[in-house]
């Protein structure tokens, strides 16, 4: 039998929330749409300036598709853990769920949870690994297929796939590119597994970085800083959670910026004049051109709109 004609008949569960998981699930459904028994989701919130109640994308994504959807507040619960032995899955894919597995959880599938993670573990492992590769400055970067352990992130590798990590990435476009890849990548790998050619191998704890959650303070543009490093931290946080900066007694988003390369005896902070299709900051290292901007509670703009709209800010520093 093949690997496609066996994992036509795999028994799988998926678990994911945000729009990466519902890429990787739109590719299962269009593979092997016979072997989904069920996905979990993380329940509706309430959202948006009005507060309304939205579902998550890959709840979107399983709804367009006819499957069964389970939304428990949490796997810990023993009743929840039960309904998911009842389905007694081969695998579940997991892929940016949000909840931590208890063991008992882990240990259900017959083949055990598998995750997508969107780095080449151990480097990047936790909950920010794409904003934080492009933070950081990496020029690589990639998807690991993962047996999920108890510890976060450590279990054995599977396989991985690189990705380039282009100059003008943002986090939303890096993070597309790794969904796609990871969901080809994950197809490859339970074919792989199911006719027993491959097995994971345990990641080396000496190369572990961490990759936790992006703070709210972290995204605040720190002016002493290298322009270079400031452009890289606005493409990582755009288009979530998007960088903030203070100017001219005002705050702001910051969507869009680029590093200049030049020598100048302005304080870091300071606006500098004659910019041209932006607003320039003197920087502990370079300029940095913010190109689009956003002020609380209005649309994001171009920086020269932001600038007629805002006349005060051309004359600080």
């Amino acid at each position: 039998m093949s690997g496609p004609e066996r994992l036509a008949q795999a028994r799988i569960v998926f678990a994911g929330t945000p729009e990466f998981a519902a890429t990787i699930l739109r590719a299962l459904v269009t593979t092997a749409p016979t072997s989904l028994l069920a996905v979990y989701t993380s329940p509706d919130r309430p959202a948006g300036r009005g507060l309304k109640m939205r579902e998550s994308a890959v709840k979107t994504t399983a709804r367009e598709h006819g499957l069964a959807i389970r939304q428990p507040l949490s796997l810990k619960d023993a009743a929840a853990a039960d309904q998911l032995a009842l389905l007694e899955p081969d695998f579940m894919i997991v892929v940016g769920y949000g909840q931590i597995l208890p063991r008992a959880v882990l240990n259900i599938p017959r083949r055990g949870c598998i995750n997508v993670h969107a780095s080449l573990l151990p480097r990047w492992r936790g909950a920010a690994p794409i904003e934080r590769a492009l933070a950081a400055g990496d020029r690589e970067t990639g998807v690991s297929i993962m047996q999920m352990s108890a510890a976060l992130d450590a279990g054995p590798v599977y396989a991985q796939a690189r990705c380039e990590i282009r100059p003008a990435d943002t986090g939303g476009a890096l993070r597309e590119r790794l969904a796609e890849l990871g969901a080809r990548c994950l197809l490859a790998t339970l074919e792989e597994i199911l006719n027993e050619r491959s097995r994971p191998s345990a990641q080396d704890e000496g190369g572990v970085t961490s990759a936790h959650k992006i703070e709210r303070a972290e995204t605040w543009l720190d002016w002493l800083r290298p322009a270079p490093e400031l452009e890289r931290k606005v493409r990582a946080f755009n288009p979530k959670p998007v960088a903030l900066a203070r100017l001219g007694g005002m705050e702001f988003r910051v969507w869009d910026a680029r590093a200049i390369e030049t020598r100048v005896s302005a304080a870091p902070g300071a606006l500098l004049p004659g910019a041209r299709g932006g607003i320039d900051v003197a920087t502990g290292e370079g300029v940095l051109r913010l190109t689009r901007v956003q002020a609380a509670g209005r649309k994001p703009v171009s920086a020269t709109d932001f600038l007629n709209a805002h006349p005060g800010l051309k004359h600080d520093g």
